[in-house]
């Protein structure tokens, strides 16, 4: 873990009504901007800070994931994302977001094989999963079902344990994809496939999601390298909602099956994990490439409610890393799979223009991660109800490692937000009859 490095750096906080100075100490880390240390601020000066959203406060200590909008840089431990989509596979990131370093081959042989014999979950686990109405959205099944886990691995819930927490860890990367392809084959109605240990990762769950018994299927190569590559965009993004819900509900103690049904439901938003799904309910809004220009305009105008989702991104002001690698592994699947589809035709129209256009280069609304995760996943036959359940079994990991290095750093306490509180003063309670 990156830790925070001593400095003679300070700041100075003045109250203009007394007059009293405080010294606040700046910490700084290996790359990125300084923090100011404010634990001492309410003992100091009586006072908190307001940051609602938490978006000018640093909550932890991390060395897993760093962000530079500005420049368009995503770092995992030091490696460029570009690298590790080109040249990793979602395992060989699994391993470096958990270890701290890229494993050696003995080192990934035996990681590779402890997840792929993990795969499989308790048969009960299924009578469980049919409990929920068929129509059941799947976020809503998978949210339930990993939080349900605990009941099942009664073994690796001790979280002061470092084995236990090693055997938790890894039963959540493997089994993830088993209890995502389970959530949609239900709700297809159709049987549930068991994990193939002769299949990678990204292969084996396509695998589970769309073969049938009827017939074998042949995991496309193509295909397979997209998803892994979707899998590994979406592992870790720093202290997002999602990941800083695991963190929350972690720092009370809770076990880790709980923490990651924590982040799901999280996730579950469509302010975040949702904003590939609003990719394609705004291209089936637009309907027809045609209608482009139309709608275009409404987005200039702000009094429309009309959004453009999938271009521009809140952190990265300039471009986004991961969209420039999904780019290229977009534009493969469609060709592979050769689809007519209006909306496909559609989003690559949308895609040129905004590359060209002069209101999205001076708005910098490129096409994001988003866009493009949209368009294979769609291209791929998932339904759109299925977006963010993907990127759950991705970012399953980051939480996982993200909550393991909250564990075990000794700063670490439990979250506890406060509040400017603007409800009444106290006042006397009065009687029923007297009110």
């Amino acid at each position: 873990m990156a830790q925070n490095s001593p400095s003679k750096k300070s700041v100075t906080i003045t109250d203009n009504a007394s007059g009293k100075s405080t010294i606040l100490p700046v910490t700084s880390g290996t790359i990125g901007p300084d923090v100011i240390d404010i634990r001492k601020l309410y003992a100091e000066t009586g006072m908190f800070t307001y940051d609602p959203g938490y978006g000018a406060t640093g909550s932890c200590v991390s060395g897993l994931t760093y962000i530079d909008g500005d420049e368009g840089v995503l770092l995992h431990r030091g490696y460029a994302i570009e690298d590790l989509a080109e040249k990793a596979d979602f395992l060989e990131l699994a391993y470096l977001l958990l270890e701290g370093e890229l494993p050696k081959p003995d080192e990934k042989e035996a990681f590779d094989t402890a997840i792929t014999r993990h795969t499989m979950v308790h048969e009960q686990l299924s009578i469980f999963l049919r409990g929920f109405r068929r129509d059941a959205h799947p976020m809503a099944i998978l949210c339930g079902v990993t939080g349900a886990l605990s009941a099942f691995y009664h073994d690796s819930t001790d979280i002061h344990d470092p084995l236990q927490r090693m055997i938790a860890s890894r039963r959540l990367i493997a089994k993830m994809p088993t209890l995502a392809s389970m959530a949609y084959k239900y709700s297809l109605g159709q049987p549930f496939n068991y994990p193939r240990n002769n299949l990678k990762y990204a292969e084996n769950f396509l695998h589970m999601c769309f073969a049938v018994p009827a017939e074998d299927y042949h995991v496309d190569p193509i295909l397979a390298d997209a998803m892994n590559k979707i899998f590994i965009l979406h592992a870790d993004h720093e202290q997002n909602a999602s990941t800083s819900t695991v963190r929350l509900a972690g720092s009370s103690g809770a076990n880790p099956f709980a923490c990651i049904a924590a982040g799901i439901a999280s996730l579950w938003g469509p302010a975040h994990g949702g904003a590939n799904e609003a990719v394609l309910n705004m291209l089936n809004q637009i309907g027809h490439k045609k209608n482009i220009p139309e709608f275009i305009n409404k987005a200039r105008d702000k009094d429309d409610p009309f959004r453009l989702f999938g271009f521009g991104h809140r952190v990265y002001k300039n471009f986004d890393p991961r969209a420039k690698v999904l780019r290229k592994a977009c534009h493969d699947v469609l060709g592979k799979l050769g689809i007519n589809d209006p909306l496909l035709e559609l989003a690559m129209e949308l895609e040129e223009l905004a590359v060209n256009d002069s209101y999205f280069i001076e708005k910098k609304l490129y096409p994001n991660v988003d866009f493009y995760s949209g368009i294979i996943l769609k291209a791929m036959g998932f339904p759109t109800s299925m977006f963010t359940v993907l990127f759950a079994v991705a970012r399953t990991t980051g939480w996982i490692a993200q909550w393991n290095e909250m564990i075990t750093d000794p700063t670490q306490r439990i979250g506890r937000p406060r509040q400017l509180y603007t409800g009444p003063v106290e006042r006397p309670y009065k009687d029923l009859q007297s009110r």
